[in-house]
């Protein structure tokens, strides 16, 4: 399992909300560039960006910020935010980002997951936001009626990389990971799980590692690193020990 450190965008900065609300926002730099460079230094495998100004308006609104943030690293990035088209896809996987994130889009169009996996195979991943434990769309603002754990069974089959799931309730609040949620959803599929949504500090860590032989691989740290409640370096160690797992998502490189 790894640990996976989030950049959250709004406004050209890097933020972290508090239960997906746009309203509520922490600002924790002006710099996202460097504030990827400073993760990357410490130890970070892989890097989740999100456009939130994107996610809400359904077309990327940071690309180019994004674009900047990938040449500054040497670690792989994974974008998510306003990706609902092919076009959209190509443009980010050519300019250097390894994996992007489908959301809204996955629920409302099929086709074009089938269609990006087929293009891009390992390199499309399917992120579940989910309120309540049905799954919420359009930056977090429409919850439909369809369960979260329903919703990878879908897509079984067709070449994901894997499935970010999030309890929306739980992101930003330092309350800790829905581990109940994200082991049923992990058993719920053979496609690969990162959790995401509460992480605080490194008993979270080593709860979710427990979840391993459920198919879970990886789990995204954002407000938690930014506080200082989790040291990202200790996290990794972690990950890293005999009582950890030594099993890598990602390439050594881009």
């Amino acid at each position: 399992m790894i640990i996976i450190p989030a950049i959250d965008l709004k406004d050209g900065r890097c933020v972290r909300l508090s239960q997906g609300r746009m309203d509520q926002e922490s600002v924790y730099s002006e710099d996202p560039v460097q504030m990827a460079k400073h993760l990357g230094s410490k130890g970070a495998e892989r890097l989740h960006v999100v456009d939130l100004n994107g996610a809400v308006t359904g077309r990327p609104v940071h690309r180019y910020l994004i674009e900047e943030m990938v040449r500054s690293l040497k670690i792989p990035v994974e974008v998510g935010g306003g990706i609902r088209d092919l076009e959209t896809i190509e443009i980010y996987l050519s300019s250097g980002v390894q994996w992007t994130i489908l959301g809204t889009a996955a629920l409302r169009n099929r086709l074009l997951v089938e269609e990006a996996c087929r293009r891009f195979p390992g390199r499309i991943i399917l992120g579940i936001d989910a309120r309540g434990g049905k799954v919420a769309i359009q930056g977090w603002n429409e919850v439909v009626s369809l369960e979260a754990i329903d919703l990878p069974k879908q897509y079984e089959g067709i070449g994901l990389s894997a499935v970010i799931f999030t309890d929306i309730e739980r992101d930003g609040m330092g309350t800790g990971l829905n581990i109940q949620l994200t082991k049923k959803l992990a058993q719920s599929t053979s496609i690969p799980v990162i959790a995401s949504g509460g992480v605080s500090q490194i008993e979270d860590i080593e709860h979710l590692s427990e979840l391993e032989p459920h198919g879970v691989i990886g789990v995204i740290v954002g407000r938690a690193i930014y506080t200082g409640r989790l040291n990202l370096e200790e996290a990794i160690r972690l990950t890293k020990s005999p009582m950890g797992s030594t099993k890598s998502l990602v390439p050594n490189s881009k």
